[in-house]
Protein backbone atom coordinates (compact mmCIF):
# COMPACT_ATOMS: atom_id res chain seq x y z
CA UNK A 1 0.00 0.00 0.00
CA UNK A 2 1.63 3.21 -0.85
CA UNK A 3 1.93 5.40 2.25
CA UNK A 4 -0.13 8.92 2.82
CA UNK A 5 2.36 11.91 2.23
CA UNK A 6 1.64 14.87 0.28
CA UNK A 7 4.16 13.82 -2.39
CA UNK A 8 1.82 10.59 -3.27
CA UNK A 9 -0.73 12.91 -3.44
CA UNK A 10 0.70 15.30 -5.93
CA UNK A 11 1.39 12.08 -7.93
CA UNK A 12 -2.40 11.09 -7.50
CA UNK A 13 -2.97 14.39 -9.03
CA UNK A 14 -1.36 14.68 -11.18
CA UNK A 15 -2.39 11.27 -12.53
CA UNK A 16 -5.65 11.99 -12.42
CA UNK A 17 -5.36 15.48 -14.09
CA UNK A 18 -3.49 13.71 -17.05
CA UNK A 19 -5.91 11.03 -17.43
CA UNK A 20 -9.38 12.73 -16.87
CA UNK A 21 -8.30 16.28 -18.54
CA UNK A 22 -5.22 15.89 -20.50
CA UNK A 23 -3.71 18.68 -22.16
CA UNK A 24 -6.28 21.37 -22.85
CA UNK A 25 -4.95 24.05 -24.91
CA UNK A 26 -7.04 27.14 -23.76
CA UNK A 27 -6.54 26.14 -20.05
CA UNK A 28 -3.00 25.91 -20.29
CA UNK A 29 -2.73 29.10 -21.80
CA UNK A 30 -5.27 30.47 -18.86
CA UNK A 31 -2.64 29.29 -16.58
CA UNK A 32 0.49 30.52 -18.32
CA UNK A 33 -0.97 33.91 -18.59
CA UNK A 34 -1.71 34.21 -15.27
CA UNK A 35 1.87 33.08 -14.23
CA UNK A 36 3.04 36.19 -16.48
CA UNK A 37 1.13 38.57 -15.12
CA UNK A 38 2.17 37.00 -11.26
CA UNK A 39 -0.68 36.14 -10.13
CA UNK A 40 -0.71 33.49 -7.20
CA UNK A 41 -0.81 29.85 -8.18
CA UNK A 42 -4.04 29.33 -6.06
CA UNK A 43 -6.51 28.43 -9.00
CA UNK A 44 -8.18 25.09 -8.39
CA UNK A 45 -6.65 21.76 -9.66
CA UNK A 46 -7.62 20.04 -12.50
CA UNK A 47 -9.47 17.68 -11.02
CA UNK A 48 -11.62 20.48 -9.36
CA UNK A 49 -12.21 22.32 -11.87
CA UNK A 50 -13.28 18.86 -14.15
CA UNK A 51 -15.59 18.22 -11.35
CA UNK A 52 -16.95 21.98 -11.14
CA UNK A 53 -17.75 20.93 -14.62
CA UNK A 54 -19.36 17.80 -13.98
CA UNK A 55 -21.76 19.20 -11.31
CA UNK A 56 -22.83 22.15 -13.46
CA UNK A 57 -23.67 19.94 -16.28
CA UNK A 58 -25.64 17.39 -14.19
CA UNK A 59 -27.24 20.27 -12.24
CA UNK A 60 -28.60 21.60 -15.67
CA UNK A 61 -26.97 24.77 -14.75
CA UNK A 62 -27.67 27.63 -16.91
CA UNK A 63 -26.60 30.64 -14.85
CA UNK A 64 -23.63 30.72 -12.31
CA UNK A 65 -22.42 32.56 -9.46
CA UNK A 66 -18.39 32.38 -8.75
CA UNK A 67 -17.00 34.45 -6.08
CA UNK A 68 -13.37 34.97 -6.82
CA UNK A 69 -12.05 35.27 -10.36
CA UNK A 70 -8.42 35.34 -10.05
CA UNK A 71 -6.63 34.59 -13.79
CA UNK A 72 -9.83 33.17 -14.99
CA UNK A 73 -9.31 29.19 -14.78
CA UNK A 74 -12.24 27.96 -12.66
CA UNK A 75 -14.35 30.29 -14.95
CA UNK A 76 -13.61 28.68 -18.38
CA UNK A 77 -14.72 25.60 -16.60
CA UNK A 78 -18.02 26.74 -15.60
CA UNK A 79 -18.09 29.04 -18.80
CA UNK A 80 -17.88 25.67 -20.68
CA UNK A 81 -20.61 23.74 -18.89
CA UNK A 82 -23.44 26.18 -18.75
CA UNK A 83 -23.58 26.25 -22.57
CA UNK A 84 -24.37 28.90 -25.37
CA UNK A 85 -26.81 31.19 -23.62
CA UNK A 86 -25.78 30.58 -20.19
CA UNK A 87 -24.04 32.72 -18.20
CA UNK A 88 -21.44 32.80 -15.51
CA UNK A 89 -21.32 36.06 -13.22
CA UNK A 90 -17.74 35.98 -11.02
CA UNK A 91 -16.61 39.01 -8.77
CA UNK A 92 -13.27 39.62 -8.38
CA UNK A 93 -11.67 42.09 -6.05
CA UNK A 94 -8.30 42.82 -7.86
CA UNK A 95 -8.78 44.79 -10.98
CA UNK A 96 -5.49 43.42 -12.59
CA UNK A 97 -6.39 39.93 -11.53
CA UNK A 98 -9.59 40.61 -13.46
CA UNK A 99 -8.46 41.94 -16.14
CA UNK A 100 -6.19 39.22 -17.13
CA UNK A 101 -9.24 36.52 -16.57
CA UNK A 102 -10.60 38.94 -19.22
CA UNK A 103 -8.06 38.67 -21.64
CA UNK A 104 -7.97 34.92 -20.95
CA UNK A 105 -11.75 33.90 -21.01
CA UNK A 106 -11.84 35.98 -24.28
CA UNK A 107 -9.11 34.15 -26.02
CA UNK A 108 -10.91 30.90 -24.63
CA UNK A 109 -13.84 31.83 -27.10
CA UNK A 110 -16.56 32.41 -24.05
CA UNK A 111 -16.65 36.04 -23.48
CA UNK A 112 -19.91 36.30 -24.47
CA UNK A 113 -20.81 33.74 -21.46
CA UNK A 114 -19.17 35.48 -18.51
CA UNK A 115 -19.29 38.87 -16.89
CA UNK A 116 -16.92 40.06 -14.01
CA UNK A 117 -17.40 42.27 -11.62
CA UNK A 118 -14.90 44.02 -10.32
CA UNK A 119 -14.77 44.52 -6.05
CA UNK A 120 -15.17 42.74 -3.28
CA UNK A 121 -17.66 40.47 -2.57
CA UNK A 122 -19.17 41.54 0.37
CA UNK A 123 -19.90 45.37 -1.40
CA UNK A 124 -20.73 43.43 -4.77
CA UNK A 125 -23.08 40.60 -3.64
CA UNK A 126 -25.99 42.51 -2.08
CA UNK A 127 -26.64 44.16 -5.45
CA UNK A 128 -26.93 40.99 -7.57
CA UNK A 129 -30.64 39.11 -8.00
CA UNK A 130 -30.80 35.63 -8.20
CA UNK A 131 -31.63 32.93 -8.91
CA UNK A 132 -28.09 31.14 -9.76
CA UNK A 133 -28.22 27.65 -9.90
CA UNK A 134 -24.59 27.22 -9.08
CA UNK A 135 -22.58 29.02 -6.78
CA UNK A 136 -19.16 28.26 -6.49
CA UNK A 137 -17.42 30.38 -3.85
CA UNK A 138 -13.45 30.87 -4.06
CA UNK A 139 -12.30 33.82 -2.27
CA UNK A 140 -11.16 35.12 0.78
CA UNK A 141 -11.60 32.53 3.70
CA UNK A 142 -12.69 35.28 6.34
CA UNK A 143 -15.43 36.34 4.41
CA UNK A 144 -17.44 32.62 3.88
CA UNK A 145 -20.07 33.39 5.93
CA UNK A 146 -21.31 36.43 4.40
CA UNK A 147 -20.39 34.47 0.73
CA UNK A 148 -22.87 31.85 1.96
CA UNK A 149 -25.60 33.85 3.29
CA UNK A 150 -25.78 35.66 -0.06
CA UNK A 151 -25.58 32.25 -1.53
CA UNK A 152 -28.69 31.21 0.19
CA UNK A 153 -30.69 34.54 -0.83
CA UNK A 154 -29.68 34.62 -4.83
CA UNK A 155 -30.22 30.63 -5.02
CA UNK A 156 -33.51 28.89 -5.12
CA UNK A 157 -34.61 25.24 -4.32
CA UNK A 158 -31.70 22.94 -6.40
CA UNK A 159 -29.20 25.45 -6.20
CA UNK A 160 -25.54 23.91 -6.05
CA UNK A 161 -22.96 25.35 -3.61
CA UNK A 162 -19.72 24.47 -3.73
CA UNK A 163 -17.51 26.34 -1.13
CA UNK A 164 -13.95 25.43 -1.35
CA UNK A 165 -10.81 25.09 0.68
CA UNK A 166 -12.43 23.85 3.07
CA UNK A 167 -9.87 21.63 4.68
CA UNK A 168 -6.55 24.09 4.74
CA UNK A 169 -4.26 21.70 5.57
CA UNK A 170 -6.02 19.94 8.51
CA UNK A 171 -5.84 23.06 10.57
CA UNK A 172 -9.79 23.07 10.72
CA UNK A 173 -9.77 20.74 14.25
CA UNK A 174 -7.68 23.33 16.06
CA UNK A 175 -9.66 25.31 18.03
CA UNK A 176 -6.05 27.01 18.99
CA UNK A 177 -5.18 28.52 15.86
CA UNK A 178 -4.98 32.42 15.14
CA UNK A 179 -5.31 31.96 11.03
CA UNK A 180 -7.92 34.35 9.88
CA UNK A 181 -8.82 31.75 6.70
CA UNK A 182 -8.81 28.82 9.33
CA UNK A 183 -11.61 30.49 11.42
CA UNK A 184 -13.17 31.83 8.84
CA UNK A 185 -13.45 28.40 7.04
CA UNK A 186 -14.29 27.12 10.53
CA UNK A 187 -17.16 29.32 10.89
CA UNK A 188 -18.71 28.24 7.74
CA UNK A 189 -19.08 25.07 8.08
CA UNK A 190 -20.39 25.58 11.61
CA UNK A 191 -23.07 27.79 9.93
CA UNK A 192 -23.84 24.87 7.37
CA UNK A 193 -23.80 22.50 10.47
CA UNK A 194 -26.26 24.37 12.43
CA UNK A 195 -28.66 25.28 9.36
CA UNK A 196 -28.92 21.39 8.85
CA UNK A 197 -29.87 20.88 12.07
CA UNK A 198 -32.30 23.89 11.74
CA UNK A 199 -33.73 21.60 9.05
CA UNK A 200 -33.99 18.54 10.31
CA UNK A 201 -37.46 16.97 10.98
CA UNK A 202 -38.48 16.37 14.03
CA UNK A 203 -38.44 13.45 15.88
CA UNK A 204 -41.76 11.30 16.05
CA UNK A 205 -42.13 9.72 19.69
CA UNK A 206 -44.58 6.61 19.67
CA UNK A 207 -47.65 6.82 21.69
Amino acid sequence: MVDSTRENWRAVDAFLAETLVGNDEALQAALAAQEAAGLPAIEVAPVAGKLLHLLARMSGARRVLEIGTLGGYSTIWLARAVGEGGGVTSIEAEPANAAVARANIDAAGLGDRVEILVGRGADVLPTLDGPFDLVFIDADKQSNTIYLDHAARLGRPGTVIVLDNVVRDGEIVRDDTDDDMVIGTQNALRMLGRTRASRRPPSRRSA
